[in-house]
């Protein structure tokens, strides 16, 4: 029985037994493989060369093997070889090939997941967003199953009955517009000589923060509020009027939404609260204006009286008129209470007005033109009586205070203007940044400050005309802003959709 290397599979020259293994090994290998690894080459255990075990045999004399004899044995060696080389390669080949379709499937996979990931990351933030809508209504569903829902048709009889023609002021309308004037003029007078106790100071104005941030009161998926109106009775009720053609009625307090008024075919622009009854106004570029009943969710009358997008809203001081602007060049005159329209009145320079409000006492009112003009009107006699150039660009907002004798303006131009209406003329001009773009303006109760609504919100003490607070929560253009009773809170949308409360934690 010869002797066999476990490492080279030869005859050894000088044979060694390993004792960890029992297997022989040509010395010169194992002990290179010693001094390399530390270990038995078979079974690993820990080896030194001083452990081998020499084996005594004779001297071997290696016979030359027969193959090598000769030069045709020689090219015959040298082409089993190669032929074993171009084997061994082409394995290689083969594996390599299989190595990259492994590759290439792992890679589509990993694709795969990404996009499964991303659209599933898109389908968690569809989803929060819809959650976030859903949270505010889940109040509406047991409120409105508790009140019976009138029938399409008492909508359109509602719509019906009213005349397209002008019923005309009538000596019993204007009786009633100039009472209603002589107190709320005296009222006015004796406010004018003190300031409520209850109206939160300049100091506590400053230090107003953002006490929350509604987005769920309208469609994620058309964007953008564009009006808002406060309750004066309740000042917990919130409307806004969308992009999404709808208006909310919101409940700060609960943070539920009350009512969502779904009618208008195009987004809503204006709103009103109605101060006594439970009742909204709004309008719309779809040229109508929709008087709502609150706890019903429906339209009570729909108000045809313009020819294009209705762009101005203002509730009469009496509650039973609504005063409204189009850019048909036309301002309108309507009874809420019948649905019927009793006065038209075209613009003299034959303009599209833009934006309209009344004076405190309600037998004058204001109105803004593209043509960068402000237009005071007599109600009765239905004359525009001053007018109050120095804006460039259309004016996209006005706001009477309530002490009767300002009148604040704003344009394309970044600047608000405040106008004297006793002596008619403008007696302060507060620029803004350049660029800056105004939305909304509007007194508190009180006329003690000013809030306006744009690239941001911003709060100024009257009379000083004194920056009190910027709020710049918004993330996009805000479109409306107004003040809580006595100031207690300023409320603010924006085109970024939600609905914003600023106060005193």
């Amino acid at each position: 029985m010869s002797l066999v290397c476990s490492i080279s599979n030869e005859v050894p020259e000088h044979p060694v037994v390993s004792p960890r293994s029992g297997a022989i090994f040509e010395r010169r290998l194992i002990e290179k493989y010693i001094v390399e690894n530390e270990c038995d080459p078979i079974n690993g255990e820990p080896l030194k060369a001083e452990e081998l075990i020499e084996i005594k045999t004779p001297p071997i004399v290696r016979p030359k093997p027969p193959s090598a004899t000769s030069i045709p044995a020689t090219l015959k060696m040298m082409q089993d070889e190669w032929d074993a080389l171009m084997l061994h390669a082409f394995t290689q080949r083969q594996q390599l090939q299989t190595a990259r379709q492994e590759l290439s499937h792992a890679l589509y996979q990993h694709d795969a997941a990404c996009r499964v990931i991303a659209r599933l990351n898109k389908e968690v933030a569809a989803a929060r967003e819809a959650l976030a809508t859903l949270k505010p209504q889940t109040g509406i569903a047991s409120i409105q199953s508790s009140i019976p829902q009138p029938s399409i048709a008492a909508e359109a009889g509602g719509m019906a009955t009213q005349p397209i023609e002008q019923a005309g002021m009538s000596a019993e309308v204007i009786q009633k517009l100039q009472d209603k004037a002589t107190v709320l003029t005296q009222e006015r007078k004796k406010k004018g000589r003190t300031v409520p106790e209850e109206l939160v100071s300049a100091e506590k104005i400053r230090g107003f923060l953002t006490l929350a941030s509604h987005p769920g009161l309208h469609s994620a998926s058309v964007p953008g509020i564009l009006a808002l109106d406060i309750n004066h009775s309740d000042q917990s009720k919130i409307l806004t009027g969308g992009n999404d053609k709808n208006a909310t009625v919101f409940n700060k307090d609960t943070e539920q939404i009350v009512a969502i008024l779904k009618g208008h075919t195009k987004k809503v622009t204006k709103v009103i609260f109605h101060p006594e009854d439970d009742t909204v106004i709004t309008a719309s570029p779809d040229a109508c204006i929709r008087i709502w009943n609150v706890p019903t969710s429906q339209t009570q009358l729909l108000l045809r009286c313009h020819d294009g997008p209705v762009s101005g809203l203002s509730l009469h001081p009496t509650g039973d008129y609504v005063l409204s602007t189009s850019s048909d060049k036309h301002w309108a005159f309507s009874d809420i209470r019948t649905g019927r329209l009793l006065t038209k009145v075209p613009d003299p320079t034959d303009i599209g007005l833009t934006t309209a409000q009344f004076h405190p006492d309600g037998l004058i009112f204001g109105t803004g033109t593209e043509d960068s003009q402000v237009k005071i009107w007599d109600l009765k006699e239905q004359s525009n009586v001053a007018n109050f150039p120095g804006h460039t660009g259309p004016i996209t907002a006005i706001s009477f205070s309530e002490n009767g004798y300002y009148l604040a303006t704003a344009a394309d131009d970044a600047c608000i203007k405040l106008w004297d209406l006793r002596k008619l003329k403008n007696f302060k001009t507060i620029t803004l940044d350049e660029g800056y773009e105004v939305k909304d303006l509007c007194f508190d109760q009180s006329g003690t400050y000013l809030a306006i609504a744009g690239t941001d919100i911003r709060v100024y003490l009257c009379k000083q005309w004194q920056e009190l607070k910027v709020f710049n929560d918004h993330t996009a253009l805000a479109t409306g802003v107004r003040f809580g009773k006595h100031a207690q809170y300023v409320a603010s949308t924006s085109m970024d959709r939600t609905l914003k409360l600023y106060g005193i934690e």
